[in-house]
């Protein structure tokens, strides 16, 4: 039997061969170990004409360029010839220089703007940036230097300063590269440390940027000093000078100004995307380019969003019927993308028959990045040139310059927890070098499980793109594969992706014209706070200013470490407010919740009614604010027709929500919608409105214009009424919903709340706070309890009932905990029965306590996961036969009774050790875990275990036994050569078993371990 890792490495290997070529000369550092480097000498010579100065020191000759105020190049030819390797290819045409002039100062000469001044000393040959203030940018700690193949620039490290940018660095970016050395260049590795997508420009906290003009691999080693290296015997780079306390965004925003702005999107290339081979696909069976729809029909049946669909995606895939195809996609509401396996030659005709999406790699590649680059710029144009549509491509390799033309991917990895975990820096971090869509597929496009797809679904619909792959892997990977509660949860998200679009797309223009992306570090936003370089905000991120998406990354249930920077945090699930900065431990985040806070005074633009696509939209639908008011704070919303590029031309509009509101406490609160400001085809001329401000007390009068509104009783009267306003203390912490009728768009409109407040409620901190503590468990069926925490807030809360949500069949008994002092936490029983068919595993709840403090009757809540256990066995059992809570496996599902299979269960073999065969037992694959409940009942797992004799020898792996988080057994390492290794394990008192496979060679080819005849003693409990 073919072992599919093994073939699989193989393949990949081959493909690593196929694409060497674009990786040009090898990256690493530049500079031969050993080799002695010349440094530049005093200045021989100087002259200029206009913004350009040459300095001579011997044979070596340096040249200034000013490009902008702030902006300029700086060049070095060792022997005195300049050359260019990128031409046109990356620096657009910038318009006309600024004015300059130059001053010998006696040591130095200073070149100067009307903004900065680069000195240039004479003795020897050195720079440094001033600002017109006369504060120091930045200074070379020597003079340029060279090898035979490599130039390198030193630069002096402030005290504090702070390093971002090197383009897609995997695992990396959003915290700082200071005291690290960073990688510019394609090395293939696209897993944690890789370098996809590499950028040859770095942006400094002291507020600077430096972009290296080069094809050519680099190396920055942000130590003291700095070096950043270049492997050729060429210095070319481009120096920019942030003004204003956005240095940082002011920085990119030049660098994207040279070498090009981030693309336009269309609204569906926003949506997420799907990828799979339809044609001849030998891991999924003969099919056909029309069977695409089948799986497009599988996300409108499930009512799921889906904006468009590779249909040729794999070595050697092609397609047919591509005009029927795409014409079909477009019925669904999606659009066709093809993979440019096979080259360029065909996108005009592809184009023409409906393709809207080009993924890119493999034929075009070439020799290098230009040939990457000019594959981006030729599919992009192949699509504008051919149709009305934006140009939208998807590439795993690029450079500079692709930001405008297409999305950066970071490859093709597997599904895991580690891979959600180091994705999470990665492209917030990829923001800070003007790259302001990049992604990675949902859960790989190799192994996975159903809780990791969600995990990451999840923090990744918090990205303005993203696709899913399915025909690499063991088995599809659409979003609805899984079963429940798996399909619910991920459309809770899909849908609130699609909810946010209006406010995804105005950052998309924001980037259009800014250069920075909606995915941000909190160090662009926070430049000032100490923690936001550190690794206290590695592993979470902002979309836009309003929203921070802490990701759970581990199979818990619980998050840990989420720093919140300064100012007020919403928690988005249950309205619980946190004052910043501070850090939250212990973040209850069963599986369907994502940590998701939101910042005081955002105003969110959002599409209600939980649409699958954005052409659900009419003339007469609504827009909502999604609204939490504190201080001032205003949003401009962008809209343009989403699709063609008529906005190029001005066909777009703008309309802007100003809010008003105290700063913290009771007062009034008043949202002005100014008129719609542009035209474009397809503009609502009026639209309803619906507001959601987050206030948690209710207001004494709402009024449109100062015509009173209607305040409704109940939230079904407010959801069948025209308009109108109802509080629903039970959403959030306590909510005003607010419905208006149609508006017209070219006319402003103002929606004032009297007698209510800030987000966190008249009396700041009066809030009460639900928790519950982790680890709690029931079985199917059997009366228990759940203990629920209430921490009353800086008031007594009164009259407190708590109760909890539950599915049909289950039975809940409420509670009372009557009064609870201020700041003091009372613990109450719930008594929960769960259903008799109650499926095992864990299930999202939430516990609610409704109360009265501060004058206002108020709800609080807390989500948090229960585990269903199935009944616990009360006589000797085969562990191929109970439920596995847990059943994760390196390829393929774990077999019960069989060895390990392909794709499918039930494909595998007889259990074959040693030759001997077992009629009961698991297959698994390395790494493997599989989770069973004793519940206690037991007293001893036997087993033998072994590789299985199909792989002829091949496989590396250790056995292990753990209970409730303990080890209690671990085998020697296990050949395909060894003996059978016996188990015999004491497991009395355990609740929770794992049966766990670890691959020990790294290689995890014919890792096919089984555990035979497993079984475990056990008996009914005494009485």
């Amino acid at each position: 039997m073919r072992s599919p890792t093994r073939f699989r490495s193989v393949a990949a290997a081959a493909l690593l061969g196929l694409l060497a070529a674009f990786a040009g000369p090898g990256s690493g550092s530049a500079q031969a170990a050993g080799e002695p480097a010349t440094t530049v000498g005093d200045v021989t010579g100087f002259a200029h004409e206009g913004p350009v100065y040459r300095l001579s020191a011997g044979e070596a000759e340096a040249r200034v360029s000013f490009v902008s105020a702030e902006t300029f190049r700086l060049e070095l030819a060792p022997d005195g010839k300049f050359t260019d390797p990128t031409g046109k290819d990356i620096v657009l045409p910038q318009g006309k220089a600024p004015r300059t002039k130059w001053a010998d100062k006696g040591d130095r000469y200073e070149l100067s703007t009307a903004e900065v001044t680069l000195r240039a000393y004479k003795s020897p040959l050195r720079f440094a940036l001033y600002r017109a203030d006369g504060s120091r940018v930045w200074a070379e700690s020597k003079g340029l230097s060279w090898t035979k193949d490599a130039t390198t620039q030193s630069l002096a490290r402030g005290a504090d300063e702070q390093f971002y940018g090197a383009g897609m660095q995997n695992g990396r970016g959003n915290t700082s590269h200071r005291g690290k050395k960073v990688e510019v260049g394609v090395d293939y590795e696209w897993d944690d440390g890789g370098h996809p997508n590499s950028v040859p420009f770095y942006l400094s906290s002291a507020g600077y940027g430096v972009f290296r003009n080069t094809y050519a691999p680099n190396t920055y080693d942000f130590a003291e000093p700095v070096t950043a290296t270049a492997k050729e015997q060429r210095f070319d780079a481009y120096y920019f000078a942030g003004r204003s306390d956005d240095a940082a965004k002011d920085v990119i925003g030049q660098y994207t100004k040279l070498t090009g702005k981030p693309f336009m999107p269309p609204v569906y290339g926003m949506e997420i995307g799907d990828a799979d081979c339809y044609l001849h696909n030998a891991n999924r069976g003969e099919r056909h380019t029309l069977d695409s729809l089948k799986v497009a029909d599988g996300y409108v049946e499930h009512d799921m969003p889906n904006g468009w669909m590779l249909v040729n995606d794999g070595y050697g895939c092609g397609y047919e019927n591509l005009s029927e195809t795409s014409k079909g996609l477009a019925e669904r509401k999606m659009k066709t993308g093809l993979w440019t396996e096979d080259g360029l030659d065909k996108i005009a005709e592809q184009v023409r028959a409906g393709q809207r999406v080009a993924k890119l790699d493999v034929a075009w590649v070439g020799d290098g990045y230009k040939k990457a680059l000019d594959g981006c710029k030729d599919a992009y144009h192949g699509i504008e040139d051919n149709s009305d549509a934006r140009g939208f491509t998807w590439a795993p390799e690029s450079w500079s310059g692709a930001q405008r033309c297409g999305v950066q991917w970071s490859g093709d990895q597997s599904g895991s927890w580690e891979y959600i975990r180091w994705q999470i820096p990665t492209y917030a971090g990829s923001t800070m070098s003007g790259m302001a869509y990049t992604t990675g597929d949902v859960d790989g496009i190799f192994g996975g499980s159903p809780k990791t797809y969600v995990r990451d679904l999840q923090w990744k619909m918090f990205l303005p793109v993203t696709m899913t792959m399915d025909g690499w892997a063991a088995s599809d990977k659409q979003p609805f594969r899984q079963g429940e509660p798996y399909t619910s949860i991920n459309r809770k998200y899909l849908k609130l992706h699609e909810s946010l679009l209006p406010y995804l797309y105005s950052y998309a223009h924001e980037a259009a014209e800014t250069g920075v992306g909606a995915v941000r570090p909190l160090a662009l936003e926070y430049p000032h706070d100490p923690k936001a370089a550190t690794d206290a905000a590695k592993y979470e991120f902002l979309t836009g200013e309003d929203f921070l998406v802490a990701p759970v990354y581990q199979d818990t249930a619980t998050r840990d470490g989420i720093y919140l920077p300064k100012g007020t945090w919403t928690d988005y699930w249950t309205g619980r407010t946190y004052q910043g900065p501070t850090t939250i431990d212990g973040y209850s985040a069963p599986l369907d919740t994502l940590p998701l806070f939101v910042k005081g005074g955002a105003s969110v633009p959002m599409w209600p009614g939980g649409i699958r696509s954005y052409q659900d939209r009419t003339a007469d639908s609504p827009l909502a604010w999604d609204i939490y008011p504190q201080g001032r704070s205003s949003f401009e919303l962008y809209e343009d027709d989403g699709v063609t590029r008529q906005h190029r031309g001005g066909k777009y509009a703008t309309q802007r929500a100003d809010v008003r509101a105290p700063r913290s406490g009771a007062g009034d609160v008043s949202v002005r919608v100014g008129a719609s400001r542009g035209e474009f085809t397809g503009k609502q001329s009026s639209r309803p409105y619906a507001f959601t401000l987050h206030t948690g007390d209710a207001p004494s009068r709402v009024a449109l214009d100062g015509h009173r509104l209607p305040r409704l009783a109940s939230r079904s009267a407010y959801d069948s009424a025209r308009q109108g306003w109802f509080y629903d203390r039970d959403d959030r912490g306590g909510v005003v919903k607010v419905k208006t009728a149609a508006l017209r768009t070219d006319r402003s409109f103002e929606l004032t709340l009297d007698d209510t407040s800030a987000v966190g409620g008249a009396v700041p901190g009066a809030n009460a706070v639900v928790s519950v503590p982790a680890g709690q468990e029931l079985g199917a069926g059997t009366p228990g309890k759940v203990a629920v925490d209430v921490t009353a807030g800086t008031k007594d809360a009164t009259g407190v009932d708590v109760t909890l949500d539950a599915p049909k069949g289950w039975t809940v008994t409420a509670a009372e905990a009557g009064r609870i002092p201020a700041g003091a936490t009372r613990r109450v029983e719930l008594a929960v029965t769960p259903a008799k068919d109650a499926e095992p595993g864990d299930l999202s709840l939430t516990a609610s306590a409704r109360y009265r403090s501060a004058g206002q009757e108020r709800t609080a809540t807390g989500r948090f996961s229960l585990g269903v256990m199935p009944e616990a066995p009360d006589k000797d059992t085969w562990a191929s036969d109970m439920t596995w809570l847990k059943s994760t496996n390196g390829y393929g599902p774990a077999e019960r009774d069989r060895s390990n299979g392909e794709s499918g269960a039930g494909d595998g073999r007889t259990l074959t050790l040693a030759g001997t065969t077992y009629e009961k037992g698991i297959g698994t694959h390395a790494d493997s875990v599989i989770e069973v409940y004793p519940g206690g009942r037991c007293s001893k797992f036997t087993a033998d275990a072994g590789i299985d004799d199909e792989i002829n020898g091949y496989g590396e792996v250790a056995f292990s036994v753990e209970a409730d988080g303990k080890v209690l057994w671990t085998s020697p390492k296990v050949t395909g050569a060894s003996a059978t290794v016996p188990v015999d394990v004491d497991v009395r008192g355990a609740r929770h078993v794992q049966l766990k496979v670890t691959d020990t060679n790294g290689s995890r080819s014919g890792d096919h371990a089984d555990w035979a005849a497993a079984r475990f003693t056990c008996a009914r409990p005494a009485g």
